[in-house]
């Protein structure tokens, strides 16, 4: 017995739609692609990443990627957590130093050595991401942790970055009788953490903070104690604003654009920022010379950060080392790198913003690696840094050193 033509058609018709709604879903619909998670900590750079990410699923319609941000004290904090069942966090990144060391202890850290997309990174920056001789994560960031300040206002009153410190002091002199407050210090957050480095890069030797580990040496000692008195000479001449310890980032990038502070005690990540605020300024690094001229070895401070990485937990690890290929394509970073005002550890990159540009000399320029993110513990990295909050509070140098060496004598036991 023969079907009515209608019902015959009518089967055509279901199966076809059913087959074309799989067809959609295959090529890249929100409903059938493989998402993999990217976790960050930069919310500042969310719409750079929206973007670079529509670009991906457009390349790759088979897998889509939810990216979430978490404030960054958060993130240094529960990373590890948040990774260990490998639902979260096929893509994420790390900071170089204790957070790196948690990480890597914990094991959640694919191997991606010999992978090409290590290619596609200077390889003279990558070196924070490994460990025993592998390559577990991938600075994407190129960042100067020394003081941002105001080019434009140093050349109406022809001044340059001094040689040595007492040059530093004779500028910081200058700039506070000519009404600014030389140096806008947001001892609130992060200003502590990243005032340290350029201050101590030349007092202290190379390695130092693993050697203070090992009980080699103590902050008890003169390279330590040294540059917490330089701290409170700062302090005591004025040239730290009064209301240091109250001050936020926000606060501080806000004194430097408003031309009431002349330098920023933070960072080249913030020169963005700060043009963005004001875009007439002109703007430029330089690092505090703590020792007489001849007895400098370093020039400024680097950092290679917002490493990227694959979870070892994960079920996408394919998809995720695909994401991280396409993010370091040089098309591709250098979006990002002129988008967010970050310089980057990607060759070939062409920066296009005033901000980036004046970073460039510094490639040329002797630097050390950030000290602060080579102490391996977390708790005494924090007793490191209190005792800088506590010698801007009035505290005694030795006696601020003292105390963040109990912290270190404990953790030796």
């Amino acid at each position: 017995m023969k079907k009515p033509l209608s019902l015959v058609l009518m089967f055509i018709l279901l199966v076809s739609s059913f087959l074309a709604g799989c067809s959609s879903s295959e090529s890249g619909s929100a409903d059938g692609a493989k998402e993999i998670s990217f976790i960050h900590w930069r919310g500042e750079d969310s719409e750079a990443f929206k973007e670079l990410i529509s670009r991906f699923e457009e390349e790759n319609p088979d897998i889509s990627v939810g990216m979430t941000v978490y404030p960054s004290e958060k993130y240094q904090s529960t990373a590890q957590t948040l990774l260990r069942d490998g639902s979260t966090g096929d893509v994420f990144t790390a900071f170089p130093g204790s957070q790196f060391e948690i990480i890597q202890k914990a094991g959640l850290f694919e191997d991606l050595t010999g992978e090409e997309l290590v290619g596609n990174f200077n390889e003279n920056l990558i070196d924070a991401g490994q460990s025993d001789g592998k390559q577990l994560a991938l600075p994407l960031q190129l960042v100067y942790n020394q003081p941002v300040y105001n080019k434009t206002l140093f050349d109406e009153l022809g001044l340059e970055p001094a040689d040595d410190w007492e040059g530093f002091l004779e500028l910081c002199q200058t700039l506070k009788d000519e009404g600014y407050t030389p140096i806008a210090f947001p001892g609130a957050d992060i200003g502590p953490g990243q005032m340290m480095n350029p201050m101590m890069m030349n007092n202290a030797p190379e390695g130092v903070f693993g050697d203070m580990m090992n009980g080699e040496t103590e902050l008890t000692d003169e390279w330590w104690v040294d540059t917490l008195a330089q701290f409170q000479e700062l302090m005591d001449k004025g040239y730290i604003g009064e209301d240091a310890l109250g001050m936020k980032h926000e606060g501080a990038i806000a004194q430097v654009a408003q031309e009431e502070a002349a330098m920023l005690a933070t960072g080249s990540y913030a020169m963005a920022n700060i043009k963005d605020l004001n875009p007439d300024l002109e703007l430029g690094l330089l690092a505090p010379i703590t020792v007489p001229a001849d007895e400098a070895e370093f020039e400024g401070i680097h950092t290679t950060t917002f490493m990227l990485a694959v979870n070892s937990m994960s079920e996408n690890k394919e998809e995720a080392k695909m994401f991280i290929d396409f993010l370091s394509q040089p098309e591709n970073a250098e979006y990002y790198a002129n988008e967010t005002g970050q310089a980057l550890t990607i060759p070939d990159v062409n920066y296009e913003s005033e901000s980036l540009k004046a970073t460039e000399e510094w490639m040329d320029k002797n630097t050390r690696f950030q000290p602060r993110y080579l102490i391996p513990d977390a708790d005494v990295e924090k007793a490191v840094i209190a005792s800088i909050q506590n010698v801007l509070s009035g505290a005694d140098p030795e006696a601020a050193a003292q105390e963040a060496q109990e912290i270190v004598n404990q953790k030796i036991q």
